[in-house]
């Protein structure tokens, strides 16, 4: 697995106690919020690199599905929660 890149980030204040507010609510981390937003920004404007791997689904990690559930169909209902919210998102324009 590749390296994960390190930044330093200069915000106001007041943008990031904005993002850290809007992370709670949405079970993310700051750091993960950033990267939702500037991952969407990329999407939007077409330039999101093919090569560049999915994120982790925002709240705790997952654990192997208990016996006899699909795992699967809880990944694609995730997937399609979070694809709602994108268009949501795009609709408010």
């Amino acid at each position: 697995m590749a390296e994960r890149k390190q930044i330093l980030l200069r915000l106001d204040p007041a943008v990031h106690d904005a993002l850290a507010k809007w992370a709670a609510d949405e079970m993310r981390s700051t750091n993960a919020q950033i990267e939702f937003l500037l991952r969407r920004a990329l999407g939007e404007h077409g330039r999101m690199p093919g090569s560049a791997r999915a994120m982790r689904r925002p709240g705790r990690p997952t654990t192997a599905a208990p016996e006899g559930t699909d795992q699967g169909a809880a990944d694609q209902e995730a997937a399609d929660m979070e694809a709602a919210e994108h268009e949501t998102v795009r609709g408010d324009r």
